[in-house]
């Protein structure tokens, strides 16, 4: 058993960890509404690079990993993302449209990636037992 100090330490990190994620989004995606120029460019890459590191962070505990890779999880990042993907390419003019059209592409690839895996690993899985059933 962890003492209560340990648990509130590892509350207040994923506290701090979830916030800095929220900000960072909230810098990436509202910069333009109180900056301009240069200092909105800086927010956006600023907010987008926290958010990154800490999105990674968090999507490597244990409970979330196991959400991630299930089917039905894999398979709305598939279509949503896929669907926009396409939707932004077309609706997004220039290179920002390029850009997020190709990142949500991307992420859209990566569910589709796990689906692969997971079917793979189902299949070894069952071609085991069979295998080791006969012998």
């Amino acid at each position: 058993m962890s003492s209560p100090l340990a648990a509130v330490k590892k509350f207040v990190a994923d506290l701090l960890l979830w916030q800095c994620f929220v900000v960072g989004l909230a810098a990436s995606a509202g910069a333009g509404a109180v900056l301009d120029g240069t200092q909105k460019d800086v927010a956006t890459a600023v907010g987008t690079v926290v958010a990154l590191i800490a999105g990674s962070r968090i999507a490597r505990k244990p409970r979330i990993k196991a959400f991630l890779s299930r089917p039905g999880t894999l398979w709305f990042l598939f279509l949503f993302n896929g669907g926009t993907a396409v939707a932004m390419y077309f609706t997004m003019d220039g290179v920002k449209g390029i850009l997020a059209a190709a990142m949500m592409g991307l992420v859209s690839l990566g569910a589709a990636g796990g689906l692969v895996a997971g079917r793979r690993k189902k299949a070894e899985a069952e071609a085991g037992v069979i295998v080791s059933g006969r012998v």
